[in-house]
């Protein structure tokens, strides 16, 4: 990479991570707080945890499209502001009502797919898959300091807090995205950035995308789902105080980055990570069969999140890597929207179908859930094609020419 393609990939991918870590925060600690709230629910407080989601499904290919007419910087700027907004609505709210509203203003800054565009606008071809695979393993990052940093403010300052601390988020993002981010590039006419309507029907009718974007739809159902009940797990059935929450996930995340890179170093040192993913999706059934029924049980419990913390971070680094390599020319700007709203559509469904089953059928029917929806993308990935640049690296000089 050159410095510019260092300073837009590091700049983005911070700014990426920072606008999730912002949604990420109230996930470790908001089961146990939202219960607090005025007219709270289990099926409102899952709902308040992926109201986010579905505003943010519905923007992100207009916003793309959006960013394509008016620049990717304002874009961004305008829905970090928008973000900025609804944490300070949630923040002042007094019941789960206001809170509900407020996630879902937050979800109308859609950004992510603006995002991605700009990174794609600032470095070459050859690189773009890198910078995309940074921009992935950055949702990891955020969500890692979010398990550490969401208990301990929300200890600290409550829940309203929390919010205040989003709000800060957005407006340190801005700042990074002025500051670090090279200027220029994002008004240049690439097709194969551009984010517009006419090439929906191909991108929706492209079968290795669509099993790419419903997997990364059912990864963020089953993560929004599990952290509907996993406060609850750890406070109520292990007893251990939630400002402690942290010394759980902390050693089993980063345990889970060793197994993460091992996967997508075999993966890619073998061209054969497409291939893989059926089997991540298996580890995530397993996983969750295991909270399922030993979730009262420490090491049981340990077990199950090292095997789905494993299986999260590998599929959200490696993901977004795949789908630029599947992308029809000129239309991977239009895969990135789609891409965008179906990972965003699965945090909604998440927290809405988290917050019913547990009210209907208790912890572990949600667990249970959660390894059926994988199951059915095991399926799905199961039929995954082996990507063209994989197959020119593998051919012989003359015929990769």
């Amino acid at each position: 990479m050159t410095v510019g393609e260092r300073r837009a990939t590091a700049g983005l991918s911070f700014i990426f991570g920072l606008r999730m870590l912002g949604l990420f925060l109230i996930l470790p600690v908001f089961a146990l707080y939202g219960a607090e709230l005025d007219g709270a629910t289990p099926m409102l407080i899952g709902l308040a945890i992926g109201a986010y989601g579905l505003t943010q499904a519905l923007l992100q290919i207009p916003f793309g499209m959006l960013s394509d007419r008016i620049g990717r910087r304002t874009v961004i700027v305008i829905g970090l502001v928008i973000f900025a907004i609804g944490s300070v609505v949630a923040a002042e709210a007094q019941g789960i009502v206001g809170v509900i509203v407020g996630r879902a203003i937050q979800g109308c800054g859609a950004i992510a797919a603006a995002v991605m565009a700009l990174a794609a606008d600032l470095t070459r071809d050859e690189q773009r898959t890198k910078a995309m695979a940074f921009i992935g393993i950055s949702v990891g990052a955020a969500f890692l300091l979010a398990l550490v940093a969401g208990p301990a403010i929300g200890v600290m300052a409550g829940l309203s807090g929390i919010f205040w601390a989003t709000a800060g988020i957005a407006l340190i993002a801005i700042a990074l995205l002025y500051l670090v981010v090279p200027a220029g590039g994002e008004r240049v006419a690439r097709p194969e950035v551009t984010a517009n309507a006419g090439g929906l029907p191909t991108v929706l009718r492209h079968p290795d995308l669509l099993r790419l974007d419903f997997g990364v739809l059912i990864l963020h159902l089953v993560l929004t789902a599990t952290f509907v009940v996993m406060p609850v797990v750890l406070e109520q059935q292990l007893g251990i105080d939630r400002a402690l929450h942290w010394q759980v996930y902390v050693p089993v995340l980063l345990l889970s980055v060793a197994g993460m890179a091992f996967i997508i170093a075999i993966g890619e040192r073998r061209k054969i990570l497409h291939r893989l993913l059926a089997g991540v999706a298996g580890l995530v059934i397993v996983a969750d069969l295991i909270l399922a029924g030993w979730s009262n049980w420490m090491p049981g419990l340990l077990l199950g999140l090292l095997l789905f913390f494993i299986a999260f971070n590998t599929l959200e680094a490696s993901l977004p890597s795949l789908l630029t390599r599947f992308a029809p020319e000129g239309m991977r700007g239009t895969a990135l929207g789609v891409y965008a709203t179906a990972q965003f559509l699965g945090a909604f469904l998440g927290g809405v179908l988290g917050g019913w089953i547990y009210g209907a059928y208790d912890v572990q029917g949600v667990f249970v859930f959660c390894a059926l929806a994988a199951g059915i993308w095991l399926f799905s990935a199961v039929g995954l094609r082996t990507p063209a640049v994989y197959q020119k690296a593998d051919a012989p000089p003359s015929e990769a020419v």
